[in-house]
């Protein structure tokens, strides 16, 4: 018999992120970004064509900690309806996972195409929408990806890994012809 439950809810968030920084540091290849993000040789969503770069952002899985009572001897009573013995519980712990783990995929500029020249004008379209005040160096340095973050997260992508369709849309990448 089960007694009322006790739940908790966990966010492993800042966890996960952690545990994604350091199993990304181990596999050969790839890094993680100060955002979180995986990126690396070989790294790409099942069904991605040949010869294109993808970030990821995982998602960590929210688990939950349910901690139950549970009836182990019931109470005894007297027969004048008084407790003669109480009764004894042992108390579980168990976890589920309650949204599991998600990757979220986004392709990236690759390394050929991803220079110097890149760089720097990346630097100079977000300093003319005053999103960046360093110099235009070239360099994908702390202020240049803080500046990435910001204009991406507008967009929805919490990323400081420069995504195809933002250097699109800030004329740095040709945008393919439709047939």
């Amino acid at each position: 018999m089960r007694q009322a439950s006790l739940i908790f809810r966990r966010r492993a968030g800042a966890l996960a992120l952690l545990a994604a920084a350091t199993l990304g540091a181990c596999n050969g290849g790839q890094s993680v970004s100060q955002s979180g993000v995986v990126q690396g040789n070989g790294l790409a969503p099942p069904g991605a064509p040949k010869g294109t770069c993808w970030g990821n952002i995982p998602t960590p899985a929210v688990l939950e900690t349910v901690t139950e009572q549970v009836l182990v001897t019931p109470a005894r009573m007297n027969a004048d309806g008084t407790i003669a013995a109480l009764p004894q519980y042992r108390t579980e712990q168990r976890q589920r996972i309650i949204t599991p783990r998600k990757d979220r995929w986004f392709e990236t500029p690759c390394p050929p195409a991803f220079t110097v020249e890149l760089v720097s004008s990346l630097q100079r379209a977000l300093q003319a929408r005053g999103l960046y005040q360093g110099a235009v160096n070239g360099n994908m340095d702390d202020t240049t990806r803080r500046a990435v973050l910001a204009v991406q997260t507008a967009q929805g992508l919490r990323s400081d890994v420069l995504s195809i369709e933002t250097a699109r849309e800030l004329g740095l990448v040709a945008v393919p012809r439709t047939k």
